[in-house]
């Protein structure tokens, strides 16, 4: 994240930030729920969910190919754009129905896991598009793909994950990088003093 700085703003539920751009820096669970509900199909639905879930880039999420993935041990390879660290990850129950439904509906031997409607992968833009519109249809502008990533980073960090965990499930090979998510917690420092 650039050396904008960050203003904390409300919502119903939880707090969230934007950046002095007017883009969002992050979404809360809550949030991201609401836009998974919002999508048009189910396609974008796991795309939302894995992008989130998983802290993908878009350009590690649009080219998901099924030989990452282990539907029967419920295992992601995750293969990390910008030189980052792969990783394998747990798939969900939630997820590994949505993906074998996607499966099913797809030509026999198709490689990536989302298409684009036409039979060809589902590219960086058109996820940028399926997104804005389904997070604008709830009252949540100004979100890009890359906010999903963030949104994951927060919600491990204020879940307790230690750094260096933080950093291997993010793929970031540079610790640094993972850093900025403490730095976000809203709770980070609850729970030090007892009176």
């Amino acid at each position: 994240m650039s050396n904008l700085a960050l203003h904390t703003i409300s919502t119903e539920h939880e707090p969230s930030t934007v950046l002095d751009t007017g883009r969002r820096a992050y979404l809360t669970e809550g949030e991201v729920e609401q836009i998974i509900r919002a999508t048009r199909n189910r396609r974008d639905a796991l795309m939302v969910l894995m992008g989130y879930r998983h802290g993908l880039r878009v350009s590690e999420l649009v080219r998901l190919q099924w030989r990452q993935l282990d539907l029967e041990t419920g295992h992601f390879r995750v293969h990390r754009a910008k030189h980052g660290e792969d990783a394998i990850h747990p798939l969900s129950g939630r997820e590994i129905r949505g993906l074998r439904k996607i499966r099913r509906g797809q030509p026999v031997g198709f490689r990536f896991v989302f298409d684009n409607g036409r039979g060809e992968p589902m590219t960086r833009n058109g996820f940028y598009k399926l997104l804005t519109r389904a997070g604008a249809s709830v009252g949540i502008p100004n979100i890009s793909p890359h906010t999903l990533r963030h949104a994951c980073g927060f919600k491990l960090v204020n879940q307790g994950m230690d750094t260096l965990s933080l950093a291997a499930y993010l793929g970031h090979a540079n610790v640094q990088n993972t850093a900025r998510y403490a730095k976000m917690s809203a709770t980070r420092f609850e729970g030090l003093w007892r009176d």
